[in-house]
């Protein structure tokens, strides 16, 4: 009997024993419509993941109770949504999209006062903003609340999942799309499934990786690699209350979930569906590559950790199809573009870009830049890259070898020049950063800052150098730039639309000094918006400069929808592309990574489209290059150019 023909016995007995019609009422229709359309696709992914469950119908039952279940608590106001969402499936990839990431105890102090912060962000044109974890965790350290210990607490100090439920539908009303964390490879050891795990309750020790001795994470060991090396040295912690070990990929206290057992599936599942309830719009699956073991590999992207994060979006498109994934793989490249399919995350972080932008400035070079982004930027035309220059997280040296070889450059080398030329280890270095996770045994590490102290500003005005602020700001910008015209969706963190710098006060936190990240999270304070407000400051520049490129974006239908082409310049200070877009006049971007000035040649501007006429959008200025032939631009400049149908 071949699949679908199973799926549709499986769901026939499920729909007559659960009564589903009955149950929703006159509701039923569209949840009807949207569950026999994708439960033979679920049915399928679950029963290759799943395959020697001896009930397997059973779990599926328990799944579509769930489903049903979240369907019917769903509010109104977000069923509406769904079907927007559904009339517009590509609404992510508007040019009015503009993100921001943030804590809400840093930007505004709890969920109530950051309802009051909704008129500055509309006035910034932020469309898209994603609240760090904001769930119960563990007092003191909680890895920035990725350790949860309840999906449905909001933490204390924050307020309450009514108090969430109140944000996201006024963020809602002023066109702000609300995104929240699905923290899903692993729970806090305070979370009531490890808890019951601990007192010895046989079902929750299945949610779990514990073994009884070393002799199964040894073998596991040989292929793992370490994540945070210098908070603990392997990927196990050792329980003494319990005489066993627990596999704990990133912190101690964070214990990795165990998705061999369907029952993980489906409990983490009804969390999912939860907080799409309380009005997520974009649900970021963190550490999605590490949800499935496989004894002798790496553990991380296996086919099916694919194949569940496909079954989890299955069940959105069924009870909350307005909900989108964004992919959080901070791996390789290759592995990178394998989450991104519309079946899957329809959006993803490009780690690739990030890493790249801040290696063009290290080293005034845009090869690796123009060599990787020629093959690797292009994804399915359903999907959207999101954007980023930093986040809360650390800056990793994500390129591929392989492309870094073609440029005659050796990766591993490449990444510990990297680490020295942002930590302070690189004479005549103009950025200001913190090493992250140093491994002693390969050398390896990561990169936190702010983003003005990365790109120079902390420097300069230490120095009370106006020529070094000019630069800086000139590097800020041009990191912005591309962010918001590069296609898909841009991404700031909260505060360096203010050129907020390095917060070095988590060192006098004991709960926070062993986390170098936290220098990068700075607090949004009344003096810092007051810099950002005051005529002359290097701030204001930032902040009225970040302003205006929004606006621009938002005013040209070139900047969502529509193709990316990397131009080759023959400048290796240069980085070129063009926005192609099938209704609206196409746009060319050139960027000098630089400190001096550069020309771009005429050859290379006809073949961006401008060989005649053509406005530069930043300056407002109409350009001839049939009379002026090429095109200069100052260190660290960047123009935005459209032809000019006058």
């Amino acid at each position: 009997m071949n699949s679908r023909i199973e799926s549709q016995r499986c769901l026939q007995r499920i729909e007559k024993k659960l009564d589903i019609e009955k149950l929703l009422g006159a509701g039923s229709v569209p949840f009807l419509l949207r569950l026999g359309q994708h439960f033979p696709r679920l049915y399928d992914l679950l029963s290759n993941v799943y395959h020697d469950v001896e009930d397997f119908d059973q779990v599926m039952e328990s799944l579509v109770k769930t489903l049903v279940d979240s369907y019917q608590d769903r509010p109104e106001r977000l069923k509406k949504k769904d079907d927007q969402r559904l009339d517009d499936p590509q609404w992510f990839k508007s040019e009015n999209m503009v993100g921001m990431a943030c804590y809400v105890d840093l930007l505004a102090n709890d969920l109530k006062t950051l309802k009051s912060r909704i008129p500055y962000l509309s006035e910034l044109g932020i469309s898209y903003l994603h609240l760090m974890p904001l769930y119960k965790s563990p007092e003191g350290d909680s890895d920035g609340g990725y350790a949860v210990s309840d999906y449905r607490t909001v933490n204390p100090a924050l307020g309450t999942m009514d108090d969430l439920r109140d944000l996201s539908e006024a963020l809602s009303e002023a066109g702000i799309s609300l995104v929240l964390d699905f923290v899903f490879n692993h729970t806090s050891d305070e979370h009531e499934w490890a808890l019951a795990a601990r007192s010895g309750d046989p079902k929750y020790a299945d949610f779990y990786y514990l073994f009884d001795d070393r002799s199964v994470p040894d073998a596991y060991e040989t292929t793992l690699r370490e994540i945070f090396p210098q908070v603990r040295r392997g990927s196990f912690t050792y329980l003494e209350d319990m005489d066993k070990w627990v596999w704990t990929t990133f912190n101690s206290f964070q214990w990795d979930l165990n998705y061999s057992n369907p029952s993980v599936f489906s409990a983490i599942a009804s969390e999912m569906l939860y907080l799409a309830n309380a009005g997520a719009e974009v649900l970021r699956l963190d550490a999605l590559a590490f949800i499935w073991k496989e004894l002798g590999t790496t553990c991380e992207n296996r086919p099916n950790a694919h194949k569940l994060i496909q079954a989890f979006n299955c069940c959105l498109q069924i009870a909350a199809p307005a909900v989108v994934f964004k992919s959080e793989a901070i791996v390789h490249p290759d592995d990178v573009v394998k989450y991104i399919e519309p079946e899957e995350c329809q959006l993803s972080y490009n780690p690739l870009l990030m890493a790249l932008i801040w290696n063009s400035l290290a080293t005034r070079k845009t090869r690796l830049l123009n060599q990787s982004l020629s093959h690797r930027f292009a994804i399915h035309p359903d999907c959207s890259w999101v954007n980023y220059a930093r986040c809360h997280d650390d800056i990793g040296w994500t390129f591929d070898d392989g492309d870094a070889a073609a440029m005659g450059l050796n990766g591993y080398d490449h990444r510990l020049f990297l680490n020295r030329y942002y930590t302070g280890g690189f004479e005549g270095s103009f950025a200001t950063g913190l090493g992250f996770q140093f491994n002693p045994e390969n050398g390896d590490r990561r990169v936190c800052g702010s983003l003005a102290s990365l790109a120079g500003l902390e420097q300069a005005i230490e120095a009370g150098d106006n020529s070094l602020v000019d630069m800086s700001v000139a590097r800020i910008l041009l990191i912005h730039s591309i962010i918001l015209s590069i296609g898909g969706i841009p991404l700031l963190y909260a505060g360096d639309e203010l050129a907020m710098l390095n917060d070095y006060s988590f060192q006098d936190d004991d709960t926070k000094k062993h986390d170098a990240r936290w220098v990068n999270r700075p607090r949004i304070t009344e003096e810092a918006l007051a810099a950002a407000a005051r005529p002359g400051t290097p701030q204001n520049r930032i902040n009225a400069a970040l302003r205006q490129m929004i606006s621009l974006r938002k005013a040209n239908a070139v900047f969502g929808t529509g193709k990316t082409r990397i131009i080759s310049t023959g400048n290796d200070h240069l980085f070129a592309y063009q926005r192609v877009h099938p209704e609206a006049e196409n746009l060319a971007v050139i960027c000098n990574f630089s400190d001096h000035p550069q020309i771009l040649d005429q050859g290379v501007l006809q073949s961006m489209g401008l060989g005649g006429r053509a406005i530069e959008l930043i300056s407002g200025e109409h350009v001839n290059f049939h009379s002026t032939g090429s095109l200069n631009l100052e260190p660290f400049q960047f123009q935005w150019f459209r032809t000019d149908p006058a």
